[in-house]
């Protein structure tokens, strides 16, 4: 089964939140994490993931992710800190092998 992931990243004095939605979670945090590509999260350093939701269905992904995007950062805030309090790095220990 395929699953797809709405996901927050921030960097490191959590200024910044950027939320995306992605079918692969890993390669997709190692391209922030790389600055593979010129853009808001590399521009700002988003390279903390610090929250994500895993769905069977790429189209619930998406509608999660405009939910989240459509709030207030206190909202995004808030829902970081239900599911990682101390908003770690929820990538750490993963093995990025591409």
């Amino acid at each position: 089964m395929l699953f797809s992931y709405t996901y927050m990243m921030s960097n490191v004095h959590h200024t910044v939140i950027y939320t995306g939605v992605t079918s692969n979670l890993l390669k997709r945090v190692y391209q922030h994490k790389t600055k593979a590509y010129k853009g808001f999260t590399s521009r700002y350093s988003c390279d903390k993931l610090v929250f994500f939701q895993e769905f069977t269905n790429i189209s619930e992904a998406i509608e999660f992710e405009k939910k989240i995007k459509a709030g207030s950062r206190a909202k995004k805030e808030k829902l970081i800190s239900q599911q990682n309090p101390d908003w770690n790095d929820l990538s750490d220990g993963w093995v990025f092998t591409f």
